[in-house]
């Protein structure tokens, strides 16, 4: 024990000792980088048959989609029926198209038939009306007036694929503007816990579809542009242009500055969520004011007859009996 104490407390022994750690420190700085594994190709490569897995699924799933809505022998019809007389030159232009897209139709089989609808309904009208005032009707309506109506009736036609197709969007984009503030907490949540945009879109389109189909097919056609378009600008784009709601292209405008300046996306989700939230319960607010006047006119057609009637039915009983 005493030889061992004289080694430690000699001065040239501790010399050496503090010189042969402080060497194995040196040697261990420089030669351990070369020794390290270099994980980063790896990561990448990961990274990239992840990307890979996930547009070959996207792709998967929207043919499997196409197979499902084969054109039949009525679709082919259509076709060749627009084809024969030119209607897309005569009524298809580019707004006609993201109004179909608006409406949740996407492909050129609903563009073959809303353009086969807009020259088959007023044909359809005109023979109807024709066949009811010159056959069916016994009005004392002249000649004349029957063909004014009969062609009156043809206008209108033209405006009933439009007003349907109107219809159609209008209950979209209610469906989307109701659903969008619960897509935006759990896309929140997605960036938040680390994942990547493209990941967090896959990951809410599958968790919303149980809430609204129409915001799970957005957001998964969405997955699949980021994965394969060259400019992930137009992704997002395609995105707000496809929905046509406010909120959304107010998202997608995050979405690029963050994408092209680097601004941090999670604050930027957190305002927006907070804004729909807000926005939503205002509309509510709104339709609970606008109950009082609406229930107006029904309270006055059948409840008030109704009260006059048990109030005064007995007096007037009463008093015909003893006049």
């Amino acid at each position: 024990m005493d030889t061992i104490i004289a080694y430690m407390t000699n001065s040239q022994n501790i010399v050496m000792i503090v010189v042969g750690i402080a060497s194995f420190i040196t040697v261990m700085a420089l030669a351990g980088p070369m020794f390290a594994n270099n994980n980063l190709n790896t990561r990448m490569k990961s990274v990239a048959d992840e990307r890979k897995r996930l547009r070959e699924r996207q792709l998967d799933e929207m043919n499997k989609k196409t197979l499902a809505k084969q054109p039949s022998s009525k679709a082919n019809f259509v076709k060749k029926v627009v084809e024969k007389f030119n209607l897309r030159k005569a009524f298809e232009d580019e707004e006609t198209v993201y109004k179909l897209r608006n409406a949740g139709f996407r492909g050129q089989t609903p563009i073959h038939v809303f353009l086969f609808f807009r020259l088959a309904v007023p044909i359809l009208l005109l023979i109807a009306s024709l066949i009811y005032f010159f056959s069916l009707s016994k009005g004392n309506n002249t000649t004349t007036m029957k063909l004014v109506y009969s062609f009156g009736i043809t206008i209108i036609g033209f405006y009933v694929p439009n007003i349907y197709l109107s219809n159609a969007i209008a209950k979209r984009k209610e469906i989307l503007r109701m659903v969008f503030p619960d897509t935006m907490d759990l896309l929140l949540i997605c960036v938040e816990a680390g994942m990547a945009i493209e990941g967090a879109f896959n990951k809410v389109s599958q968790e919303i579809a149980a809430q609204s189909v129409e915001m799970s097919e957005e957001l998964a056609l969405t997955t699949a542009e980021l994965s394969y378009l060259s400019s992930r600008k137009k992704a997002y784009q395609n995105f707000a242009r496809r929905t046509g709601l406010e909120e959304i292209k107010s998202l997608t405008t995050s979405l690029v500055q963050a994408e092209q300046y680097g601004t941090p996306l999670g604050s930027a989700l957190r305002v927006i969520s907070a804004e729909n939230r807000e926005a939503r319960m205002t509309r509510a607010e709104k339709k609970a004011a606008s109950l009082p006047p609406k229930l107006t006119v029904p309270m006055i057609l059948f409840f008030l007859p109704v009260i006059f009637v048990v109030i005064l039915g007995p007096t007037i009983m009463t008093a015909s009996k003893n006049f």
